[in-house]
């Protein structure tokens, strides 16, 4: 089938690539026109849940908070509070975008309430003050305004930052976007520059720079009209140009280097190109699948953003292949022998097409003299290499990653340092009514029982606020002042009533995990349900749900990865062993995230404090590691196959199969070690950090140790059994074509 897409692609060639061409118009088209990337998603999980609900019932559950701070002034000098309110003022004048604005300065004669809220929106020293903003809408639409709202505060006489749930969340947009510009400043001259050492030609190493800019462009594309239609995370731009990039060049380098291979042999283009994507394109299309595959297996976490990622990466591979398959041999179907035009000096290349025992053949036959020599150590050192992941700590991404000197992360830890009551850690307890409102005697009665009840959780709960503390005073709801009232509705909505239980514990510490375990003991009380959230709450359900979850993802990709290998090679054994090859890369790839990123190893060579790793990037590096490790195993395999269906003889396919594909695989893993790198190195968030890392160190380990020291190996010591394939299953399997001949 690719032989004859390869006789049509060579006579349609023009036709070909104005296709293509057109393609990649409409990308464009769709990237302009497409809809707002969003991070402020629902977590279908109990305290995403509860979240949920009470950003329908309360009025205070979208916000930013401002800390306004001056050096010389103290909060209530008339010119620090005359600059506050004239920071505020076009925020009071919105009355469109924001519901709600709370500042420390009272009106005359305000309650005793009222001056104990205040109380905590000053700093200890009286120089600073916080103001809470609520905002209208959902956190989706609030979100995609907090920009525009943000920009309406400034001031000349007092320093005003901005933290808090959205504030964060439009940190984390920003540096998504920047990351992704200053990475490909890095990245696209890092790949340049190693596509021409690895050619030696400068026409093809454009040539392959210019497919892997279409498919990333393809993939933005893409996942601006997913946007239209779904909640996509700005995650996923990232994850476009990370695997985009890197695909679409390995991609366009295998082609570009096997149809000049071909044509060193003598053929004529057309013949050349026949036989490239009849080899190099059936490779690519099944190398593709098992890349897509793995992260489909981000389709598997339903409820929280990562599937939105998985499509991201799926649309991106997709185009990756489609311009390696149209675009690229159109190109060279129109290039010909001028795909090696402007060369460089020779240097270390070999000559395209020569037959020869060249390096990685004499790799491969030292390596199978002594494959158990050999194996032992090398999968010693893999393994070894994992040993820092089981001692993995999880905590869900919060300000804390964000880089030390955003402003949300510097007015948060000041918040929690300088103003009292701010740096407890608080759990928000939810009771949702089944009949009336909270205000009801019976609900009444059922709060006052619950109060009590976390109350009792001593030592650590230092308080618990809620209505029943306002109705202890105002037992009459009507007779209550305006400002009261106000409190009364930010915390009882239609059917629920938050309970804060303020504790002494750090929200991340065991003791807060122990102690929401005792609040969730009894989840259910006489009339009404509980729900908890929280920053402890949340945490533990991410967690939980990832952990949930992973298992049916694992054996998805992994099943559905054997089957397809299974259809390339027609074997059983390999694909057997590409899979528990991948599970080597994967051990080193995550002892190196630990290793680098929790402990700390890498923080002054990368500028970032260590963090605990976040629940995602587990899941998020397996269906990447294990997409992208498979990449090479197919390219590799192929070539080996195709050596011993000519000759029927292992020792031979395994070290004619790495010679013909050692000098490329190293090639492309340095060029896709460059573009992780470049993230790891450009990126001030450390997610996006990690996973840089992640992904250099698995491909790195998996081009160099894997490939040229435990394949060879193993295949040695299987021997024949390597391509054994049952008799009923090749009359499924089709065999790849035969060589076209000249």
């Amino acid at each position: 089938m690719m032989a004859a897409w390869g006789r049509f692609v060579y006579r349609r060639r023009l036709l070909v690539l104005g296709l293509s061409l057109l393609v990649a118009a409409l990308s464009v088209a769709a990237f302009l026109g497409g809809g707002n990337l969003n991070d402020n998603q629902y977590f279908d999980f109990e305290s995403g849940r509860a979240n949920q609900l009470i950003g329908q019932q309360l009025p205070g559950g979208v916000q930013f908070t401002l800390l306004m701070a001056s050096p010389n002034l103290t909060y209530d000098d008339p010119k620090f509070q005359a600059a506050a309110e004239a920071a505020i003022a076009p925020l009071k004048a919105d009355s469109a975008d924001i519901a709600d604005i709370e500042t420390p300065y009272l009106v005359p004669n305000a309650d005793a309430a009222a001056q104990a809220l205040a109380a905590t929106q000053i700093s200890n020293d009286s120089h600073a003050i916080v103001v809470t903003v609520q905002m209208r809408g959902t956190a989706v639409s609030a979100g995609d305004k907090y920009d525009d709202i943000r920009s309406m505060v400034h001031s000349d006489t007092l320093k005003i930052q901005a933290t808090g749930d959205l504030a964060v969340i439009g940190a984390y947009n920003d540096y998504s976007k920047t990351d992704l510009a200053k990475s490909d400043v890095f990245s696209a001259p890092s790949a340049g520059i190693l596509l021409l050492l690895v050619f030696g030609t400068l026409v093809a190493c454009l040539l392959c720079l210019g497919v892997g800019g279409l498919a990333v462009l393809g993939g933005l594309g893409g996942v601006y009209t997913l946007a239209h239609f779904t909640d996509i995370s700005s995650y996923a731009v990232n994850i476009c140009a990370l695997v985009g990039l890197g695909v679409a060049i390995d991609y366009s380098l295998f082609m570009a280097s096997r149809f000049r291979e071909e044509l060193a042999r003598g053929l004529s283009v057309e013949k050349a190109l026949e036989n490239t994507m009849a080899h190099a394109g059936r490779a690519i299309f099944f190398s593709g699948l098992t890349v897509a595959i793995g992260l489909a297996g981000l389709l598997f976490y339903r409820g929280i953003f990562l599937p939105s990622l998985g499509l991201a990466g799926a649309v991106v591979v997709v185009f990756a292949v489609l311009y390696a398959l149209t675009f690229l041999p159109a190109v060279l179907a129109l290039l010909g022998h001028r795909v090696n035009w402007l060369s460089l000096p020779r240097l270390w290349r070999p000559k395209p097409g020569a037959e020869r025992r060249g390096f990685w053949s004499r790799v491969a036959r030292f390596v199978m003299k002594r494959p158990v020599t050999v194996l032992i150590p090398a999968a010693a050192l893999l393994i070894m290499a994992g040993t820092p992941f089981p001692h993995l700590h999880l905590i869900s991404n919060d300000v804390q990653q964000l880089p030390a000197t955003s402003e949300v992360r510097l007015a948060d830890t000041t918040i929690r340092n300088d103003f009292p009551n701010q740096g407890s850690s608080t759990m928000v307890v939810i009771l949702n009514f089944s009949q009336g409102k909270p205000t009801d005697a019976q609900n009444v009665a059922t709060s006052r029982i619950e109060n009590q009840r976390l109350s009792a959780l001593k030592p650590h709960v230092v308080r618990v606020e809620s209505y029943i503390d306002i109705l202890n005073i105002y037992p009459d709801p009507t007779k209550m002042p305006a400002t009261v009232q106000k409190v009364m509705n930010q915390i009882t909505g239609s059917s629920i009533a938050l309970f804060n239980v303020v504790t002494d514990l750090d929200s991340q510490s065991t003791g807060a995990t122990d102690l929401l375990t005792s609040i969730r003991s009894i989840d259910k009380v006489d009339g009404a349900t509980a729900q908890v959230t929280g920053t402890t709450a949340f945490n533990v359900d991410f967690v939980g749900f990832i952990i949930d979850h992973t298992p049916a993802a694992i054996i998805f990709v992994m099943a559905v990865t054997f089957v397809v290998l299974t259809f390339l090679l027609r074997s059983l054994i390999l694909p057997i062993k590409a899979v528990l090859m991948n599970l080597l890369s994967l051990s080193a790839a995550f002892g190196a995230m630990v290793w680098a990123i929790q402990d700390g190893h890498l923080s002054g060579v990368l500028g970032f404090d260590a963090a605990p790793i976040d629940p995602t990037l587990p899941p998020i590096m397996f269906c990447l590691v294990f997409g992208l490790s498979m990449d090479y195993e197919v390219f590799l395999l192929s070539r080996m196959q195709e050596s011993y269906r000519r000759n029927a003889d292992n020792a031979r396919a395994v070290a004619d199969g790495l010679q013909a594909s050692g000098r490329l695989v190293t090639g492309a893993a340095a060029i896709m070690v460059a573009v992780f790198a470049s993230f790891a190195l450009a990126a001030q968030e450390v997610v996006i950090k990690a996973v840089g890392v992640g992904l250099a160190t698995a491909i790195l380990v998996d081009a160099t140790l894997v490939r040229a020291l435990v394949v060879p190996a193993l295949m040695r010591l299987l021997g024949d059994v390597n391509w054994w394939c049952p008799r009923w299953l090749k009359r499924i399997i089709p065999e790849p074509a035969p060589e076209p001949v000249p």
